[in-house]
């Protein structure tokens, strides 16, 4: 499984936090591509970080993002403006473990800064530890399974029906936008190494360089 972790600036100091939690709670690949330190250029807000996730998740180059921003809703309504895309608003495991376990989602948003106070370090841990826990979308109740996964299957096609397509988005979107993301390497090697579709995004993305 690669876990491709994406912050933007106002949550850049707890990366760390993000990273080291994650390698203590699964044997995930990790793939750091967002920002690591608020002097890190170019500077990304969540608009980037959510451009970021899609792009990875829809081209196959990443299985999971786990993002955020300060409260964790501006990266969590900017990524789900996008096809293909499950993301909850988690802030402690027992979100993590129904988010799984009911919507069988492929993104969350962290609020990194609201909350964010004594032994947050230890709650990142416990609540990737209930996220990964269980294979996704086992349902709970567990009576309720069936109907879950007829819900998760219906809302895949609507977000199908009334997205544009990745490629469309793309040509569609300010430059200046796609420049910070162009310039943000750690993402555009990951990118490099993406899954189908991957190649030609990057192409058409490195015009912005």
């Amino acid at each position: 499984m690669k876990i491709a972790v994406i912050n933007e600036v106002s949550a850049s100091l707890r990366n760390e936090d993000i990273v080291k939690a994650l390698h203590k709670t699964t044997d995930a690949e990790i793939l750091n591509v967002g920002m690591k330190t608020p002097e890190q250029m170019p500077s990304l807000t969540y608009i980037h970080t959510s451009y970021m996730a899609a792009i990875l998740l829809n081209t196959g180059s990443c299985d999971f993002v786990v993002g955020g921003c300060g409260t964790g809703q501006g990266f969590l309504n900017g990524v789900l403006q996008f096809p293909g895309i499950v993301c909850g608003l988690i802030v402690e495991p027992l979100d993590g473990w129904l988010f799984s376990q009911i919507n069988g989602g492929n993104c969350v948003s962290l609020p990194l800064n609201k909350g964010y106070g004594w032994a947050a370090n230890v709650n990142l841990e416990y609540t990737f530890e209930k996220l990964f826990k269980d294979p996704a979308g086992a349902g709970y109740p567990r009576e309720r399974a069936e109907s879950q996964g007829q819900s998760r299957k219906k809302l895949a096609e609507i977000s199908k029906m009334t997205h544009k397509d990745l490629t469309q988005i793309l040509l569609d979107t300010d430059p200046e936008i796609l420049k910070a993301i162009a310039g943000t390497d750690s993402f555009m090697e990951v990118l490099e190494h993406g899954g189908d579709g991957a190649k030609d995004v990057l192409e058409y993305l490195k015009q912005f360089r």
